[in-house]
């Protein structure tokens, strides 16, 4: 096990909190960590029919490039992670699930993150008059489920929420 034995420098966001600590080993000597304090968030994937699923295109700035992703957001304060995953779904597609089942909890950094995200199945959506965040939305598109196997093939879907969310439903093509 490490212990702590001081934060040598902090970065604090709006979103999260970073943390450059140093630490002591189990021999004895010492080593310097970062620790990003991450709120916990939720994803969805969510179905307009059994053979239908939509995917959010957005820009992801660490990338430099847009990426096609399952709808997710962080939690708010004192939110459950079903409520963050229904909020999202809405905020970002305009649709309610009429359910929404989980599917796993992961840990997505866990060499530097204390993150979990939340990733459910939605189904039985229905549309609503509401505009979607289109500081964060590029646009929402609906694939079937032969055309994503192709974007996974293309390397074209390339986030984690998203392919796993997609493997834990036996979405996920052979990729050679």
């Amino acid at each position: 096990m490490e212990k702590k034995i001081q934060t040598i420098a902090t970065l604090r966001t709006h979103s999260f909190l970073v943390n450059l600590d140093e630490v002591l080993l189990r021999d004895g000597s010492s080593a310097k960590r970062v620790r990003i304090d991450h709120p916990q968030a939720a994803a969805v994937v969510p179905f307009l029919s059994e053979r239908e699923i939509l995917l959010v295109r957005q820009f992801r700035y660490a990338l430099g490039r847009e990426t096609l992703e399952i709808p997710a957001g962080k939690l708010d304060r004192s939110e459950k992670h079903e409520e963050c995953a229904g909020r999202e779904l809405v905020e970002e597609t305009g649709y309610e699930a009429g359910s929404l089942t989980l599917l796993y909890t992961y840990a997505p950094a866990i060499g530097y993150s204390n993150e979990l995200i939340h990733i459910y199945a939605g189904r039985n959506l229905r549309k609503l008059g509401t505009a979607i965040d289109q500081r964060e939305i590029s646009s929402i598109e609906t694939y079937d489920i032969e055309a994503i196997r192709s974007l996974i093939r293309e390397r074209r879907i390339v986030d984690g929420k998203t392919l796993l969310g997609l493997a834990l439903l036996g979405l996920l093509p052979g990729v050679d």
